[in-house]
């Protein structure tokens, strides 16, 4: 027989802000030490009250334009309760009855041709904290909890594991574009929820739930050893399917139990009262959508457009830093295809001989884009052009006044290029030899100690022409 396997998403996003959601102790990227970014509030002390992060809505809401869904104008939050040694309330401050976003939708580009993935809900909500095994002993940190969640629910969309990682792709993607979140390991968790049913039927399968994974190969991985198993216990009755949670075990490659599937009523959620409801008007609604990123496929697009290769796209798009920095450039008078070289290639390459990647770049677009037109306007040379890039990314030097100072200004006159050249016939008497004697090669290093000379500056052909000149009378 044949099956069908039928599989929806709840991904976990956490949000790129300063400060958690309902506290000011610092968002995801603060934490260095184990509970250093801890307070009573999202430590759980008694009567300390939440205060909402406006940036967490705004963002929220900018993720549910982005996935075209309908953006509620009042919402409120609902306390979800369960035990557990990283949760210090005993409870999650989440949304259940008036979620922020609803009704989406995410088009993919598979194999198969174009699939439509519905988006049932986003909601706001905070992460819980860590535990960490050692040993005999756990320990627990609280860094994590309280910092700002947001969860995109689909409907039972998808079919296959490749359906699945095209659109937590294109999640990363969007939300790395549009600055809401870097999605990097541990930001972005997913639990897949999978069933399996006979091809043709409308009635769903057993449901089981793997949770909080952020590998997109372990998901893969799981999906396919998750649906095996469903379609070896209806073909051959291995087993009896029952709806729970399992997790993936990543070293053997399957999944185990680890208790029933929950249901709404086990959580016993009620609307937190310490939270005023969120109202949502049209200007605020406003000023939002102006704010929206372009979409992650027109940028693509119109990079494309540009001449940029489809690498350096794939680079620029999953980067918000790089790919604002590179508009900022354009946006100064700079090509695109040429701005996107200097980014990815020459300031990729300062940064890798001190052991750093792009995502410690902290250039300024003005000085990128002066260092670009020093190049492209001719006064000065590519070479200089890098010199000047490695001062301002290494001291964040004035590139116009380090070039005049440092006298790499291409337009050195003749008389200057002259003498220099003369200096270097005078003390290479074996090269001048060399080069009588037909070594061309001879040349090729009298040019060279020219140019080091001229610290690379003035015009390469005019000293090869001059070079050769003097060299042919000499």
């Amino acid at each position: 027989m044949n099956y069908e396997i039928v599989i929806g998403l709840e991904t976990h996003v956490e949000l790129d802000t300063q400060s958690k959601i309902f506290c000011s102790c610092g968002g995801h990227s603060s934490p260095k030490e184990p509970n250093d970014c801890v307070c009573p509030a999202c430590s759980g002390m008694p009567g300390m009250l939440p205060v909402m992060n406006k940036h967490v809505v705004e963002l929220a809401v900018t993720a549910g334009l982005m996935l075209n869904c309908e953006i509620s104008r009042y919402t409120t939050f609902d306390k979800k309760n369960y035990y557990y040694p990283d949760l210090p309330c005993a409870y999650q401050i989440t949304q259940l009855n008036h979620p922020i976003c609803t009704n989406g939708c995410v088009s993919l580009q598979t194999s198969q041709g174009n699939r439509d993935i519905r988006i049932k809900q986003i909601h706001m909500e905070e992460d819980a904290g860590k535990l960490v095994h050692e040993g005999k002993h756990s320990y627990v940190d609280f860094n994590r909890t309280s910092v700002p969640l947001i969860e995109i629910v689909t409907q039972p969309d998808f079919h296959s594991a490749e359906e699945v990682l095209l659109y937590l792709n294109k999640l990363k993607s969007m939300f790395r574009s549009g600055g809401i979140s870097e999605c990097e390991e541990g930001a972005m968790r997913c639990d897949v929820n999978i069933s399996v049913r006979p091809e043709g039927s409308e009635e769903f399968g057993v449901r089981t739930e793997i949770k909080n994974m952020s590998s997109f190969d372990a998901i893969e991985r799981a999906i396919r050893y998750e649906s095996q198993r469903h379609m070896d216990a209806l073909e051959f009755g291995t087993e009896e399917l029952v709806q729970e949670t399992r997790r993936f075990d990543d070293v053997s490659g399957k999944t185990f139990a680890m208790r029933n599937k929950e249901t709404e009523a086990d959580y016993r959620y009620f609307p937190d009262a310490n939270i005023m409801p969120i109202i949502i008007d049209d200007e605020w609604l406003e000023q939002i959508k102006a704010t929206k990123p372009v979409a992650v496929d027109e940028k693509a697009d119109a990079y494309r457009e540009a001449g940029i290769s489809e690498k350096e796209i794939e680079m620029l798009i999953h980067n918000n830093k790089l790919s604002k920095l590179l508009d900022d450039v354009i946006a100064l008078g700079c090509g695109a295809k040429d701005a996107a070289t200097w980014i990815l290639t020459d300031c990729a390459g300062v940064l890798r001989k001190d052991g750093k990647s792009l995502s410690n770049l902290s250039i300024n677009a003005e000085k990128l884009a002066a260092i670009i037109k020093l190049v492209d306007s001719g006064s000065i040379n590519r070479n200089a052009g890098k010199k000047i890039l490695i001062a301002v990314v290494e001291k964040d030097v004035d590139p116009v006044t380090y070039c005049k100072e440092n006298g790499l200004d291409r337009k050195v006159d003749a008389s200057a290029i002259e003498s220099i050249i003369d200096k270097v016939i005078n003390e290479n008497p074996r090269a001048l030899e060399d080069y009588k004697n037909g070594k061309e090669k001879a040349k090729q290093a009298l040019f060279g100690a020219c140019m080091k000379e001229l610290k690379g500056a003035g015009n390469p052909a005019v000293i090869k022409e001059l070079l050769e000149s003097k060299l042919n009378n000499a």
